[in-house]
């Protein structure tokens, strides 16, 4: 299928590692020029390297602290400058799984705040700074990377996906006459850099493939989302994790 995205300039945050890595290297072998987006400059600078190798695009790495507006702001601002504007955000910077696991007695305020911020109020800062450029141009994607912890009660810090998901549809309803579609991917377990035969045995015998997703797979989701043919979705969740649970959901 053609994605008809050549061309396209994208911000992908929490791109260093793992899911925003594989998200912004796919998309870039669709012909998108990226800013990849993290705190650390070394696996940043690496990955960067990395995927203009491999994809022949235009990556740009950002130094940013999502938790921080005037960051933010630099990022988005640089980023539009070097690759002429912006057509996708993917907002992916985050702690995996969080910081708040054990039980409330066990469980400090200062992480939990830390999770929101990072990963709702991080995601709003982004969504903020970006959306404008994309309704200037009557044209925009905004994916959320959220978590299928928002979908069954234990760690605490799951409640963070939880708001992701009404984040996603009111800011759906706010842009979507401008041409900008907004959506929210919930990944399970996946596959990255740093999975442990371990982890891939554990997560595979949870799911209904009987397998791990890979990171590559969030990235053909996005893609997808990200393109013209995805036009008629927004406001929506997509559950990426292979099956995992047996909730239904209408």
């Amino acid at each position: 299928m053609e994605l008809n995205l050549n061309g396209k300039a994208a911000i992908v945050t929490g791109g260093s590692v793992g899911i925003g890595k594989a998200v912004a290297k796919e998309l870039a072998l669709e012909g998108v020029d990226v800013a990849i987006c993290a705190r650390r400059e070394d696996l940043l600078t690496q990955a960067a390297n990395d995927l203009a190798s491999e994809t022949g695009r235009k990556i740009i790495p950002i130094v940013t602290d999502t938790t921080s507006q005037a960051s933010v702001a630099s990022m988005v601002e640089r980023a539009a400058g070097e690759l002429g504007g912006i057509d996708i955000l993917v907002n992916n910077a985050a702690t995996p799984g969080g910081l708040v696991l054990g039980p409330l007695a066990e469980s400090a305020e200062e992480d939990l705040l830390a999770d929101i911020n990072t990963k709702v109020v991080g995601y709003f800062r982004c969504a903020k700074a970006a959306a404008p450029l994309m309704q200037e141009r009557g044209w925009g994607r905004i994916i959320n990377i959220g978590g299928l912890s928002a979908r069954s009660a234990g760690a605490i810090s799951g409640l963070r996906n939880a708001g992701l998901v009404h984040f996603t549809k009111t800011l759906s309803g706010q842009l979507g006459p401008d041409g900008v579609t907004v959506n929210l991917v919930h990944p399970g377990s996946t596959r990255t850099e740093r999975t442990t035969d371990e982890d891939v045995e554990r997560a595979s015998r949870a799911t209904a493939t009987r397998r791990m997703v890979d990171a590559s797979e969030i990235g053909y989701v996005v893609a997808f989302l990200a393109s013209d043919k995805a036009t008629a979705i927004t406001g929506e969740v997509i559950a990426a994790g292979g099956g995992v649970g047996v909730a239904v959901y209408q």
